[in-house]
């Protein structure tokens, strides 16, 4: 098992690449591997949960190769996946478990899909009962979590689904299995959410319109092979946004990182929040915003966060509390009830984090309040949370004395090398595996 020591203290400085984009490497796999063709990859992120993807692909025979930094991918066209002949792995990857489910419920074959300890406890019915009412055969343990059988050879039918919580994965699911349904699939959602698979499509030639949070696509379109670039991941970047924001001297570039306007909320919070942070270098690769982020030292303040921001930055509010908890005054989290069935329940566990190190953290049914303050040291829990584990690194800028981060193995999920590149840009954290 890894832990973290932190040593407190340290300033950020230079320039940096993050891993790329998780949610667009997964896409790229998926959309490419049933899509007529072949399709390259570049910025593939390296890490467990994608990896995971392109290896269930590969044993649902499609051909994927490496040439240098790229990957190739011989799409196999909307029909052409075989029965694997093993379950899919999807370890600790939830958004890999519920889009290959969606894609799944349309092939003819039967399959089964599985994950880690933490994966085969998070619930899988918000993606298990609309996928039911288009006909889809899916079995899942009583409490609807993983392993999940498929059963094959169903006659999707079209949906018209009011989603009831913003989610980018129920809505991709329900996407890739109407892209298997004999007519127009409509999807509503409640506030915008990230929309890499409504771009990604329409790169792969299907057509795809939204308009005000409504969604529609028509089936058996044909998919037709393209290049992908993906770029540096804002949710790995949002760790270092923060690091260089709350450590006193720094001044930090982070370099093409995706813009996505339905992923830039931890830009705007923390923006809200007083921190220095300006965009440049614009461009547009493969239908995805991208730019430099500049980020220099800034005093904070403590905010009521938007509601209508909350879909936006759903995967970085581990490390925006840590940034809270640094800021003068009281910070506000509501309508973000989704943090309680991540890789952990996020807000108690970062609940419970701060006040170790000595920060009124009060966690609440869909939110937290945060106390601005002083981190002492202390040893926390990331309950195998790969986003607990980074953000406490973070919180050790500011720290008085080190900080060990317990269970950090699955870091390497979505960020490969973190504690090599946090050392490089300034952060005094080392990885130990245990005894």
């Amino acid at each position: 098992m890894t832990y973290f020591e932190c040593l407190p203290g340290g300033s950020l400085s230079g320039s940096l690449r993050v891993p790329g984009d998780k949610s667009i490497s997964h896409r790229s796999i998926i959309l490419s591997s049933i899509a007529e063709g072949v399709s390259h990859v570049s910025g593939f992120l390296e890490g467990e949960d994608s990896l995971n993807t392109l290896k269930a692909f590969q044993a649902m025979g499609v051909e994927i190769e490496r040439n240098g930094a790229e990957i190739v991918i011989h799409g196999v066209g909307l029909q052409g996946l075989k029965a694997p002949t093993r379950k899919l792995e999807m370890g600790n990857s939830g958004t890999a478990m519920r889009l290959l489910l969606g894609l799944l419920a349309g092939q003819t074959f039967d399959s089964v899909l599985i994950g880690d300890e933490s994966l085969s406890g998070r619930p899988m019915n918000r993606v298990i009962k609309p996928l039911q009412t288009m006909g889809a055969v899916i079995a899942s343990d009583e409490n609807g979590t993983a392993p999940l059988s498929i059963q094959g050879k169903q006659s999707l039918q079209p949906i018209e689904y009011d989603m009831p919580v913003a989610s980018a994965q129920v809505k991709s699911c329900l996407l890739l299995a109407g892209l298997y349904a004999d007519g127009e699939t409509v999807v509503r959602e409640p506030a915008p959410t990230r929309d890499h698979s409504e771009r990604m499509l329409r790169g792969f030639g299907c057509e795809v319109s939204t308009n005000n949070g409504e969604i529609r696509m028509q089936g058996l379109q044909t998919l037709k092979a393209t290049d992908i670039d993906v770029p540096a991941d804002i949710s790995s970047a949002a760790f270092f946004m923060v690091a260089a924001s709350i450590a006193e001297n720094s001044q930090l570039t982070l370099e093409h990182v995706g813009v996505n306007p339905t992923r830039t909320g931890v830009i705007d919070i923390l923006q809200l929040m007083g921190a220095d942070i300006t965009l440049s270098n614009h461009k547009d690769v493969g239908g995805e915003p991208v730019a430099d982020i500049t980020i220099r030292s800034s005093k904070l303040k403590g905010i009521v966060i938007p509601e209508e921001l909350v879909p936006l930055a759903i995967d970085e509010f581990p490390v925006l509390f840590i940034a809270a908890a640094c800021a003068e005054g009281e910070t506000l989290l509501t309508g973000a009830e989704e943090l309680r069935v991540k890789e952990s329940d996020r807000i108690q566990v970062m609940a419970d984090g701060m006040n170790i190190l000595g920060i009124t953290a009060n966690a609440t049914a869909d939110g937290i309040r945060i106390q601005g303050g002083e981190y002492q040291g202390g040893e926390v829990e990331s309950h195998g949370d790969h986003r607990i584990a980074m953000a406490f690194s973070v919180a050790s800028l500011r720290a008085s004395s080190a900080i060990r981060i317990n269970n950090c193995t699955n870091v390497n999920t979505s960020f490969p090398g973190f504690v090599k590149i946090a050392a490089t840009a300034g952060l005094r954290v080392k990885s130990y595996d245990s005894e």
